[in-house]
């Protein structure tokens, strides 16, 4: 486990999150949101089955409990955020595409009793935009949100599942979708074709000799080589962003939001991908819907999900 040294004797109410994610699970403690006291680290490794994961989220609140010297009674609840699917009311994660080993784990259940305390379960993506809402780039906005809408089945806002091309990056299990063109893994995905297709025809880009030494590609690797010029990943990011822009278009039009506030590549790649994904969102979306819409990254950074894990349990 990785952790901040603090020891530090508390006072008052705390809140503990767990920000669960397929590479890395997090688990902190907060006495003043947003402000974080101490944060564990460890590996998901969603391979080994979610005994392994439960395993370690328990022992590392029960370390911030007795580092800090918590008393009965000062936990005020315990958050969770966690991709989708899962059953917010029941507790379940429910085998999401980054956790396919976790199906119909009760969480909740399991740390409600271990702790005593309150716990709540919510999606990473609806976490994270109440946590921009309340200390991030949302602040003192009245239409990018204030309280959720999960709809009827706790599965409304999943714009990721919609297929934005008849082909293309696999994300949601979907070729085309949202989240294949938009994301992270989408944008290296894409980025892998391109390449393969461009040394064939003779195309120089160091994203080749990237491909050819570690045989995978990341959105970082198409990042780091756009800023030095490459040209192919210049033209990957681009696109990327464009059907960003298409997509945020598709939200502007049935929501008319005052901001959208884009957390993953687009707080590690900013204006590189955001100027061509507002310049498609203003020429696909209604002009006067467009006009009164900011994009901008998340504020919050890379502390996102650590806090989106407090405002779950703040409720």
């Amino acid at each position: 486990m990785d952790e901040v040294e603090s020891c530090a004797n508390l006072t008052g109410d705390v809140w503990i999150g767990v920000d669960i994610g397929g590479t890395k699970t997090a688990v902190v403690l907060c006495s003043q949101p947003p402000a974080i006291v101490e944060r564990v680290v460890f590996p998901t490794l969603p391979e080994r089955g979610p005994g392994h994961g439960l395993t370690f989220i328990r022992q590392a609140i029960h370390k911030l409990i007795k580092r800090h010297n918590l008393q009965s009674g000062q936990i005020q609840a315990i958050g969770i955020s966690c991709g989708g699917p899962l059953d917010r009311k029941r507790g379940l994660i429910q085998s999401p595409p980054n956790l396919p080993t976790w199906n119909d784990i009760p969480i909740v259940d399991a740390l409600r009793h271990e702790f005593g305390v309150e716990c709540h379960l919510e999606n990473d993506a609806n976490a994270g935009a109440v946590a921009e809402h309340r200390y991030g780039a949302g602040r003192g906005l009245q239409n990018m949100g204030g309280r959720l809408y999960h709809g009827s089945s706790d599965m409304a806002g999943e714009i990721g599942h919609v297929r934005l091309t008849t082909s293309g990056p696999v994300g949601y299990n979907k070729a085309g979708s949202i989240e294949g063109w938009a994301s992270g893994g989408g944008m290296a995905q894409a980025a892998t074709e391109r390449v393969l297709v461009a040394s064939a025809n003779g195309e120089r880009t160091s994203l080749a000799e990237q491909l050819a030494t570690n045989k995978i590609l990341t959105a970082k690797d198409v990042a780091d080589a756009a800023r030095q010029g490459d040209p192919l990943a210049r033209n990957i990011v681009c696109e990327t962003g464009t059907r960003l822009g298409e997509a945020m278009a598709i939200l502007v039009d049935l929501l008319n939001p005052e901001m959208i506030v884009v957390g993953g590549i687009a707080m590690r790649m900013g204006e590189r991908i955001l100027v061509p994904a507002r310049a498609a969102m203003e020429r696909e979306a209604l002009p006067a819907a467009a006009e009164t819409c900011k994009v901008v990254p998340a504020a919050l950074g890379e502390r996102i999900g650590d806090i989106a894990a407090v405002c779950v349990a703040m409720g």
